[in-house]
């Protein structure tokens, strides 16, 4: 099977990658709008050519489409416009709004919509990495609206993957994506901000911060250019957790301005039942 990656990032790449060790693929075209992203994965063999998107889509069977969110509103449709027999298979982050601006699309049958829930802080081709969505969910959504075929060809592609594969609608992911991931970027951008003001010691910072804080941050080295939109089309949902998380945040500032330490001891007590959950 022949398969083209638009977008040869950490997702794209790390795709093209496991697809062909584990034999899903025999070939992988390369498609990116940055030249020297396709230089990098041709040199790193994540892909086998570059193509340009109209000739890599008539050459295959299977498109996957891992770009930022703000990229599929303009690429998506495009490629659909192409498509004849080919399933398209997008990747990203939210899904309800492009997936509402296509949905009376000819081909709309022929588009999965998928969230494989892995990655890293790192981008680029680069940040490809093997197994890396080994044993990790990945949501398909709005399968009503695309054809049979395409829905179990995109299951046993994440299923080969290593992947357990989970249903739901788009404003349902949305929402929950918005619960578990987008707000814990967040979190880590102004836990960064927060310390890059208070600790003017570069060296203090290398030294001293710990595994928690490592953990913790570590998510604010990710990519404006990915999150930004992601943001944006997930504006409501993100922002109803973060006035959440920000009241969590104020029970703690004043349990901790009042000294009650029990208040702040049953606080954390309840927090530790994520570990019912979190296992």
């Amino acid at each position: 099977m022949t398969i083209t990656v638009v977008g040869t990032g950490l997702i794209g790449g790390s795709m093209a990658l496991s697809l062909k060790e584990k034999g899903f693929a025999h070939r992988i075209i390369g498609v990116d709008a940055d030249r020297a992203h396709l230089e990098k994965a041709l040199e790193l063999g994540l892909i086998d050519e570059a193509m340009p998107l109209d000739q890599a889509v008539a050459a295959s069977s299977v498109v996957i489409l891992a770009i930022p969110v703000d990229a599929l509103i303009t690429v998506l449709p495009q490629v659909l416009d192409a498509v004849t027999e080919q399933v398209v298979v997008e990747v990203g982050s939210t899904k309800e709004q492009f997936l509402q601006k296509i949905k009376q699309h000819p081909r709309r049958g022929r588009l999965v919509a998928t969230h494989p829930m892995a990655g890293t802080e790192y981008s680029g081709p680069e940040a490809a990495v093997h197994e890396l969505f080994e044993g990790k969910c990945c949501v398909l959504c709005d399968t009503a609206d695309s054809d049979a075929d395409a829905v179990e060809l995109v299951k046993r592609l994440y299923e080969t993957l290593g992947m357990r594969v989970v249903y739901m609608d788009a404003v349902a992911h949305d929402l929950h994506a918005a619960y578990v991931s987008h707000i814990s970027h967040i979190t880590s951008f102004a836990l960064a901000l927060t310390v890059l003001e208070k600790e003017k010691e570069e060296a203090a910072i290398f030294e001293l911060a710990g595994g928690g804080f490592a953990s913790t941050v570590r998510l604010a080295k990710s990519s404006p250019d990915m999150w930004v939109p992601i943001f944006k089309q997930n504006r409501k949902n993100v922002l109803d957790v973060l006035h959440e998380h920000i009241h969590q945040l104020k029970r703690f500032e004043q349990v901790l301005t009042d000294g009650d330490y029990e208040t702040f001891y049953e606080l954390i007590q309840q927090s530790n039942a994520i570990r019912r959950i979190l296992k």
